[in-house]
């Protein structure tokens, strides 16, 4: 076989310049593209990986923020239950204090309306044990008992002060004798005479008659008052009576 080294040698030639036409037309943009499109896929995936710690870190977030939604209902719901338990407390002491302070008001009116009802009881057998007496002291009036109420308003009379005793003297006073029955003249003078004993004085003296005395003699003055009858008696003793009922 004959080799054409002229053939061979531009062949070569061909190839060589092909070759470099190649390296420099299309190798190296091919080249600068495919590094640029590396370049654009390095930074898609930094950016894709910026995104999903982007996206990691927003879920974390979001759990905390889902943990503290947790916490913070679940404190929410603890005060809440607490408020009611406090509310329901206080609504159970204040009806306990208003339950307390009905069945005290209810004591207390019951107390009032039993002390009343037995001061009433009191008070209705007093006056009729005095409205009995008033009945039987009337029917003991009479000469004996007119004399017994002479003596005792004598008696009184004494142990009155001095200067009362005196003041009857004093010109332009008078004294009434009131009777619970009208007196003849003739006791009247009697009276007359044993109370100016009694006074040392002549006073002057007017008689009267007064039927609620029931019974007994009453000297009454500008300056003095002897209460000495049937009726005083009775009204200091139901008096009596009606005090020792009170509390």
């Amino acid at each position: 076989m004959t080799v054409n080294w002229w053939t061979l040698g531009i062949q070569t030639a061909n190839v060589v310049i092909l070759i470099w036409l190649l390296g420099r037309f299309f190798w190296r943009p091919v080249a600068a593209m495919i590094e640029q499109r590396r370049a654009s896929v390095l930074q898609i995936l930094a950016e894709a990986e910026a995104k999903r710690n982007e996206a990691t870190a927003a879920l974390v977030e979001v759990e905390r923020t889902r943990t503290g939604f947790a916490r913070e209902r679940e404190a929410i719901l603890a005060a809440a239950h607490e408020d009611a338990e406090q509310a329901r407390a206080a609504r159970l002491e204040g009806a306990e204090k208003e339950a307390a302070s009905l069945e005290a008001a209810a004591s207390a009116a019951i107390g009032k309306e039993k002390e009343a009802a037995d001061k009433a009881c009191a008070e209705r057998a007093s006056r009729l044990a005095v409205e009995i007496a008033e009945r039987l002291a009337a029917r003991l009036d009479g000469r004996l008992v007119r004399a017994a109420f002479l003596d005792w308003l004598v008696e009184e009379i004494r142990v009155l002060p001095e200067t009362a005793r005196r003041a009857v003297a004093t010109d332009g006073v008078t004294l009434e004798a009131i009777s619970a029955t009208p007196l003849e003249p003739a006791d009247q003078e009697h009276y007359r005479e044993v109370i100016s004993v009694a006074f040392g004085a002549h006073p002057k003296i007017a008689f009267k008659a007064d039927p609620t005395l029931i019974a007994g003699l009453e000297l009454r003055g500008p300056h003095l008052v002897v209460s000495n009858s049937w009726r005083a008696d009775l009204s200091r003793i139901l008096a009596d009576l009606t005090h020792d009922d009170q509390p």
